[in-house]
């Protein structure tokens, strides 16, 4: 019984490490911050904002890129103000693929492209016009590809050898669906086959991608999200909880330099990472470990928290036709 144990317990756990060390592909990597290029887009507020402060401290030369120039030439002082550093600013719509372009080829080669822009519509797909869908798509989606477009060349040709990186912002809508973000929900898990695709197509030219998946994050944009949105959503929602731009943009820029392709910001994000890793790249033998170790165990907590979530689904109409048979009556 002993030899069982030790062998269950001690054997088989090492054996599997010792496997998975020389599985993991792509191998691990750090990219360096300081003294390089970093081109935020939706650097004017939130996330992005946030994000353009810390690595301007960390000593990158940072340009950001956003729609108003008026909120871009109030982010600029702000990170004076705070660092003492200038950064570049460039005013472009993400969906016109030729001001992007000239954005880019303007603020000169890039060493790390950090995609933060994105629109969100928090409304069931009936009450949602189909203009709100396409811009949602449009930015989401269409703008990322706009941006990765139009900086690869230039990342691909860069005279410096050490490992570059792109970045792109997702949510944790983007890791599992939830009612009232259909169309968020759709651009945000196109993010990850993106990313993934990607990924295989420039890691010989030492281009790292590393996905970001925020909770709800306390920024200008959440509020005006909250006014539309469903009361299911909330009460789903709800279960994440809500991070400050700044501990997301630490969490975001950590994973970044680790080389991380999945980045995830609080305990239910790496749940959630875990629970949805299937064939996404896994750089760290250790984390593939958790993650096969774990499988099971998050299966089971998956189907408890859909449990939850159809409950909440199922009382709420019903309360709603409870209500609607009293006025009737």
């Amino acid at each position: 019984m002993a030899d069982a144990y030790f062998f269950l317990f001690f054997l088989l756990p090492l054996l599997l490490l010792v496997v998975l060390y020389f599985l993991v592909k792509p191998r691990p990597v750090k990219i360096p911050i300081k003294n390089r290029h970093v081109f935020i887009t939706g650097g004017s507020s939130g996330i992005g904002l946030s994000l353009a402060h810390r690595a301007a401290a960390e000593g990158a030369r940072v340009s950001i890129l956003a729609r108003s120039l008026g909120k871009l030439e109030e982010a600029r002082n702000a990170i004076r103000l705070v660092t003492g550093i200038e950064v570049a600013v460039f005013a472009a719509d993400v969906r016109d693929f030729e001001a992007v372009k000239r954005a880019v080829d303007e603020a000169g080669p890039i060493d790390v492209l950090l995609l933060n822009h994105g629109v969100f519509v928090a409304l069931e797909l009936e009450k949602m016009e189909l203009s709100e869908i396409k811009f949602t798509m449009d930015v989401n989606l269409m703008g990322t590809l706009n941006l990765i477009k139009a900086a690869l060349p230039a990342m691909k040709n860069r005279k410096d050898p050490l490992p570059a990186s792109i970045a792109l912002v997702s949510s944790q809508a983007g890791q599992a669906g939830i009612y009232g973000y259909v169309a968020y929900s759709a651009s945000k898990f196109g993010l990850r086959g993106l990313a993934e695709a990607l990924q295989q197509e420039v890691i010989a030219d030492n281009i790292h991608v590393s996905l970001i998946f925020p909770p709800d994050t306390d920024t200008p944009g959440l509020a005006e999200e909250n006014r539309r949105k469903p009361e299911l959503t909330k009460i789903i929602a709800a279960s994440s909880g809500c991070m400050t731009a700044e501990k997301v943009a630490q969490k975001a820029l950590d994973g970044i330099k680790s080389g991380s392709f999945i980045v995830s910001c609080n305990l239910e994000g790496i749940a959630l990472s875990l629970a949805t890793a299937g064939l996404s790249p896994q750089r760290s033998f250790l984390m593939a470990f958790v993650e096969v170790v774990a499988a099971g165990i998050l299966r089971i907590v998956a189907l408890g928290m859909q449990w939850t979530w159809y409950g909440s689904i199922e009382k709420y109409h019903s309360q709603r036709k409870g209500k609607c048979c009293t006025k009737g009556y």
